[in-house]
């Protein structure tokens, strides 16, 4: 490994030994990457070029064949020269990183620069200029594994990732989206798509191939209803705080949970009509629920069937912070129960009483 970072360098060194397989040239002044500067460097395979001033890369920089796998090329100015530097990485067969985020691309100039990378498996985009995202994107992709896309501007998805069969990772967070409507990539592990606009999440639901996602973030947008879940899914966590979510009906009970999932966070759901009532029976809730945070609704009243809490048993945090909760429930098997069962309820639990703000603090211990 060479470390070159920092040292104000306007080109690539040219005295470095010729066997080094990772070079670091961040927080230079490379302007430019002109033709010839890596070809002596033939065993190189991770390159870093972030943080410096560079707006292109010349065609012949790497030159034939290069066995580069690694490229790093975040926070610079490649919108200047995306051509020459699309024409170059054609040069990079094997390669399977990439960073271009932070670079003021936009999306005709992604595109030219992602042609033909067919080996290429994580893919950062973050913090660019794309609005618009359609079938022809990512076509040339067939082995992307992973994709940062936040940070755009999208407001727009039409038709996007049929090309990327292999895609598990996507993240489009801080964007402008206003929607996800049938949902289908069922090959995806993780979602992030919090802190867009996103007033509905609909799940293709006649599939009936199980959906691999296991992580689906949700977390401050625009949504009015709870999402329409997969049929088959393998989901452990939900992020759906800071959202504008209607119950069809004062509380939680008929919605579309699945049986799989691990972690609810429905805090924050301020609306007229967001969660009165938790109803803590086997129907409502997943058996392997371990976390459920509904903290800051409008919570006034938790009810159960004294038969039905057994089935969760797996159930371990439980916050029900800033509702309108009148006070703990004692006395009943509810209130045993949740003494019994959870390690860590409450925290510092602030709930609305007789006019003003009263501070409880709930703690019961361990599971017994």
């Amino acid at each position: 490994m060479a470390l070159c970072n920092n040292h104000m360098l306007p080109h690539v060194p040219v005295n470095l030994p010729y066997d080094i397989d990772d070079l670091q040239l961040n927080h230079n002044h490379i302007q430019t990457l002109f033709n010839g500067s890596l070809l002596h460097y033939f065993s190189l395979f991770t390159l870093s070029l972030a943080r410096n001033h560079l707006e292109k890369i010349e065609a012949n920089a790497f030159g034939d064949t290069h066995p580069l796998q690694s490229l790093n090329l975040a926070e610079n100015k490649l919108h200047v020269g995306y051509q020459d530097t699309g024409n170059a990485l054609l040069q990079l067969p094997q390669l399977r990183v990439l960073d271009l985020s932070a670079n003021g691309l936009e999306d005709d100039m992604v595109f030219h620069l992602l042609q033909n990378l067919t080996s290429l498996q994580y893919l950062n985009l973050s913090r660019n200029l794309m609005l618009r995202l359609d079938e022809s994107s990512f076509e040339g992709l067939p082995q992307l594994r992973e994709l940062d896309l936040h940070g755009n501007i999208l407001f727009e998805m039409d038709g996007v990732f049929s090309s990327n069969p292999k895609l598990q990772r996507l993240n489009l967070a801080f964007n402008r989206l206003p929607c996800l409507v049938d949902f289908h990539m069922t090959q995806l592990v993780f979602l992030n798509a919090s802190h867009n606009s996103i007033e509905w999440f609909v799940a293709r639901q006649e599939l009936n191939e199980t959906f691999h996602l296991e992580t689906l973030d949700l977390t401050d947008n625009k949504l009015l209803f709870f999402p329409f879940l997969p049929s088959q899914s393998r989901l452990r966590n939900l992020y759906l705080s800071h959202n504008s979510i209607r119950f069809y009906g004062d509380d939680a009970s008929s919605e579309n949970w699945t049986d799989s999932i691990q972690f609810y966070n429905l805090k924050g759901n301020m609306h007229t009509n967001c969660l009165k009532t938790l109803d803590l029976t086997s129907e409502g809730f997943s058996r392997s629920l371990y976390e459920l945070d509904v903290s800051n609704n409008q919570l006034s009243k938790v009810i159960a069937e004294k038969g039905s809490l057994a089935a969760l048993g797996n159930l371990t945090y439980l916050n029900m912070s800033l509702n309108a909760l009148g006070r703990a429930p004692q006395g009943d098997f509810l209130f045993t129960w949740l003494q019994a069962c959870l390690f860590y309820i409450l925290g510092w639990v602030v709930n609305w009483l007789g006019g003003c703000w009263r501070s409880q603090h709930w703690s019961y211990g361990h599971k017994a």
